[in-house]
């Protein structure tokens, strides 16, 4: 198995695993403490491909054709996350600040793909890179993702705008969207909302989230529409996953959001997660 690579600036330190293609900490040294957190058995951050969270009956209709998702080993319904944060990469290149990964998958029912996973360190900046190539014969429909679990302790604030959301439903599906947020999960002003279990997706997100505790002032930056986010009661995390298309699409009108690639053709996902202090010291 590949050892975990560190990398590191005068702002952030960052370990990679190769296994999964994920983050297993990033630390800010000027704050002496953990910028992600995760809840025990999992991994900080991990990419999602290629397909963010879950869809109905692990299923999906393509030009005609029943496409039936692989089996999971970490979820018994779905074809949770796709299959790049359960696989082994490998280290194509790294540097002192910059770390590239590659993975090639082939499912038989039609994913077929190569991706490159870029990290890398700029000042106090952690950037996320990902583009995947389909070198199917037939096309098949992409998305990504990027699963960030970030401390969450009581009086930390989150603050995003998104013009809607899917309230959770059975099996953690979406049920109908609306337009009109409720007060514990409107966070179009900064608040630390209910502790308890939160699980929804948004729309019409504007690709930057802030989350603020004494200390720290983490800014998540990703152009993408939609927003997942998901917390439990008690626990000190919160995750922010910006996605591709909403959770679900696969089964939704026009399948927002999912890239229809032919064999050669790529799609892309960018994310960026910025650390300053919450009060500047002289």
């Amino acid at each position: 198995m590949v050892q975990a690579i560190t990398l590191e600036n005068a702002h952030l330190r960052l370990r990679v695993d190769p296994q999964g293609g994920a983050i297993n900490a990033l630390f800010s040294l000027h704050h002496q403490r953990p910028v992600l957190q995760a809840p025990p058995g999992q991994q900080p951050l991990f990419p999602m491909l290629p397909l963010a969270n879950r869809v109905a009956g692990n299923r999906f209709l393509l030009h005609g054709r029943e496409v039936v998702l692989p089996k999971s080993p970490r979820d018994t319904d779905f074809y949770l996350h796709g299959d790049g944060w359960i696989k082994p990469w490998q280290v194509v290149s790294f540097s002192a600040t910059e770390c590239v990964l590659q993975l090639r998958s082939i499912e038989p029912c039609g994913f077929d793909y190569l991706v490159q996973l870029c990290y890398r360190l700029v000042d106090n900046a952690f950037h996320v890179s990902l583009t995947l190539t389909h070198c199917g014969t037939e096309p098949m429909l992409y998305g990504l993702g990027a699963h960030p679990w970030f401390c969450f302790e009581p009086g930390s604030t989150a603050q995003f705008s998104a013009s809607g959301y899917w309230p959770e439903g059975e099996n953690h599906l979406p049920l109908q969207w609306q337009g009109e947020l409720p007060a514990h999960a409107d966070f179009h002003s900064a608040q630390y909302g209910r502790d308890e279990w939160l699980n929804v997706c948004y729309s019409g997100w504007s690709g930057q989230a802030i989350l603020r505790n004494n200390e720290m002032e983490i800014t998540l930056i990703s152009q993408t529409p939609w927003l997942m986010l998901f917390r439990m009661s008690g626990q000190s995390f919160l995750c922010l996953e910006p996605q591709s298309h909403p959770v679900n699409a696969h089964q939704m009108p026009g399948q927002p959001g999912l890239v229809m690639l032919s064999g050669g053709e790529e799609t892309h996902f960018s994310m960026a997660i910025v650390v300053n202090s919450t009060v500047e010291k002289c």
